[in-house]
């Protein structure tokens, strides 16, 4: 699944994903890598004069911890999203029923994955094909799971979960709203769950809008909690 257009920004030992936002060739997703220093103010400003050189108009952070944030902000960039952060330490996970086939996901099912995903999110969260992509390889390992309908006949959910080192991540997670409030959320997020813990995971944790109160209280029933910090979606304009 190629990313078109998408590459990392290298200053030093900093480095940042950069590509278009969901496709959007004026404006720029900006990420920095986990494996790299937390951003400096000096090299959010490199960043951005090589988006400028690129044609850009604007630029869209991942979703970004307090420290990782302090550079951007320096740089002139404003919060446009606040995210809850939650933790689970895999200690003890809940039991699942099996209200639907569950299976490992294929490349080729990314349109039917992608649907969901739209029906599921507004538009400013919605992924399109390069975020998908970004999602799967945003760790070292990771596990892409689907839900299909009772019959088969078509994708209503997925999950995407991933594990770097003793630290596991719950990347991504959607149901179809026609089929929601079946279990199929606890199902998917359970299978992560237990995947982790084989893989002696010590903390997963996953991120949600402020505004998203049906995934808030989903996690928070299997486990998850609230931590003191949050994340911020940053942006700015590129004069």
């Amino acid at each position: 699944m190629g990313v078109p257009g998408v590459d990392v920004i290298t200053w030093g030992p900093e480095r940042a994903r950069a590509g278009p936002w969901r496709g959007d060739r004026q404006v720029a997703y900006l990420a920095p890598l986990a494996d790299a220093p937390v951003p400096s103010a000096a090299f959010v400003h490199r960043c951005l004069e090589q988006l400028a050189a690129r044609g850009y108009e604007r630029v869209v952070t991942a979703a970004l911890s307090p420290a990782e944030s302090h550079g951007f902000l320096a740089a002139g960039f404003e919060v446009r999203e606040q995210l809850h952060l939650l933790a689970h330490d895999l200690r003890r996970i809940p039991e699942a029923g099996d209200p639907v086939p569950i299976r490992r996901a294929t490349r080729g099912e990314a349109e039917a994955v992608l649907a969901v995903d739209h029906a599921a999110f507004p538009p400013f969260w919605r992924l399109d094909a390069g975020g998908l992509a970004d999602a799967l390889r945003a760790t070292p390992a990771v596990r892409w799971r689907v839900a299909d309908r009772a019959d088969r006949s078509g994708v209503i959910g997925y999950a995407i979960t991933g594990r770097a080192g003793r630290r596991g991540y719950l990347q991504r997670l959607a149901v179809h709203p026609d089929d929601g409030g079946h279990g199929v959320g606890t199902m998917l997020v359970v299978d992560g769950l237990r995947w982790l813990k084989r893989w002696r995971v010590d903390q997963v944790v996953v991120n949600t809008q402020f505004e998203n109160a049906r995934a808030l209280g989903l996690y928070e029933r299997l486990g998850f909690r609230r931590q003191p910090l949050g994340l911020s979606v940053l942006s700015a304009g590129i004069p």
